[in-house]
């Protein structure tokens, strides 16, 4: 049976906690792993599904992992391999992000075409036009993306949405590439600026990262590194709002504040005391959380990754609120679950439409993906009596050890299998 969480709700958590590494920083620094032949070191990887589905495709093309708790040593002496297989790659969309790297350095790649997934369609085609823009043959075969090259080319590459992952990969590919490469309307999330800093590590000429414009000097080899990855934002997020919908108080150490800067004004709207020091944030929940709209957008906004978090305790508010994705379709699948605890969420496309309610009641739920899981968790935290959520292996995907670092702060929590 799959493990789940029960929760015994109402209880204010007190304490601090220490964020853990960024999983959507760690999963592209270890991708980077392929573009050398000399080892590339984490002193901090974190212990995550997605970062142990990442290592074992990393395996699968010929790298040699050495881990002993969070220290991380990759190498890839030679590529074995260049295919990443649908097994792998349709358990984790960002095993696309090996797609570049392999090009880079091996010359030839066949990734499986990831497909959808429970919050939408996220195609790759951002990829491949920046891929071709940099001399890859690229085609599709039987589900494949296979695209080779003797030696890219540097190009200019004029993104035509805001992507993350496309970025990443174009910014590995383009670290080898032989000339100068300038990718425009760049993702600035602050994982493609901690990518950039592990590439620059290894060799690297990379300027711009954290801008919407990126310039890539290429560069004939890299070499080895150390690279602490960067706390994950996410998490600290979560467990911010942790403290404000359990009426706590909290301090969340070991994050980047200028990372959370939306969300934590999105809190300071909602009544929720925030205190923010050079690594730390401490939360006072509010009696009862002022209503608020939120609308999701790509770095510096509001993250969507935060929404189902955010929606949560805006369930208890004291009035209406509205949040409006405007990222991924498919991102209120946590909403129906949150009706189960006691919610009043309507939704219309792309808006929720919430109108609080004073408590939530512990019920049975199920998560549908990452960031739902973490919803109904903070929903259960929150919640009168006994919560239940099924299927908690999405939050093993980005969260690492969430109901231990819950637990600490005096959550009622444990997992059951």
């Amino acid at each position: 049976m799959p493990a789940r969480l029960e929760i015994e709700g109402g209880i204010p958590l007190r304490g601090t906690v220490k964020v853990s590494a960024a999983k959507n920083a760690a999963l592209p620094a270890l991708a980077a792993a392929l573009l050398t032949a000399e080892p590339l070191v984490f002193p901090n990887l974190p212990d995550l599904q997605d970062v142990r589905t990442m290592i074992r495709l990393l395996q699968t093309l010929g790298a040699t992992i050495d881990r002993n708790d969070a220290r991380a040593s990759v190498r890839v002496a030679r590529v074995l391999k260049d295919e990443a297989a649908y097994e792998l790659v349709s358990t984790m969309r960002a095993s696309v992000l090996v797609l570049g790297p392999l090009v880079a350095r091996h010359g030839s790649a066949r990734v499986a075409l990831p497909g959808g997934c429970a919050i939408g369609v996220r195609p790759i085609d951002q990829h491949l036009k920046g891929l071709a823009k940099l001399g890859a043959e690229i085609a599709i075969e039987n589900g494949y993306v296979v695209a080779r090259a003797s030696r890219l080319r540097g190009a200019s590459i004029t993104l035509d949405m805001v992507t993350v992952t496309g970025t990443e990969n174009l910014m590995m590919a383009a670290t080898l590439a032989q000339g100068t490469t300038v990718i425009e309307n760049a993702a600035r999330e602050p994982e493609v600026s901690d990518l950039a800093a592990c590439l620059n590590a290894m060799g690297g000429r990379i300027d711009g990262a954290g801008t919407s414009r990126i310039e890539i000097e290429g560069v004939p080899t890299l070499a080895g590194a150390t690279h602490r990855i960067v706390p994950d934002r996410i998490e600290a997020g979560t467990l911010i709002v942790a403290g404000a919908i359990t009426r706590g108080d909290v301090t969340v150490s070991d994050l980047v504040p200028d990372h959370l800067g939306a969300v934590l004004a999105k809190l300071e709207e909602c009544g929720v005391g925030i205190e923010v020091g050079s690594t730390w944030v401490r939360v006072r929940g509010p009696e009862r959380p002022r209503p608020t709209d939120v609308v999701t957008s790509p770095f510096p906004g509001f993250a969507t990754d935060m929404q189902a978090q955010l929606m949560t305790l805006l369930g208890l508010a004291d009035g209406q609120s509205r949040v409006t994705e405007t990222i991924f379709e498919n991102r209120f699948m946590h909403a129906a679950e949150l009706v189960r605890l006691g919610a009043r969420i309507e939704t219309e496309g792309s808006t929720a439409t919430i109108r609080g309610v004073r408590h939530y009641q512990g019920a049975q739920v199920m998560a549908s993906d990452l960031r739902a899981s973490a919803a109904l968790v903070l929903a259960g935290l929150a919640a009168r009596g006994r919560t239940e959520v099924a299927r908690v292996y999405h939050l093993d995907r980005g969260y690492e050890r969430m109901e231990t670092k819950l637990a600490n702060l005096g959550a009622r929590i444990e997992r059951r299998t």
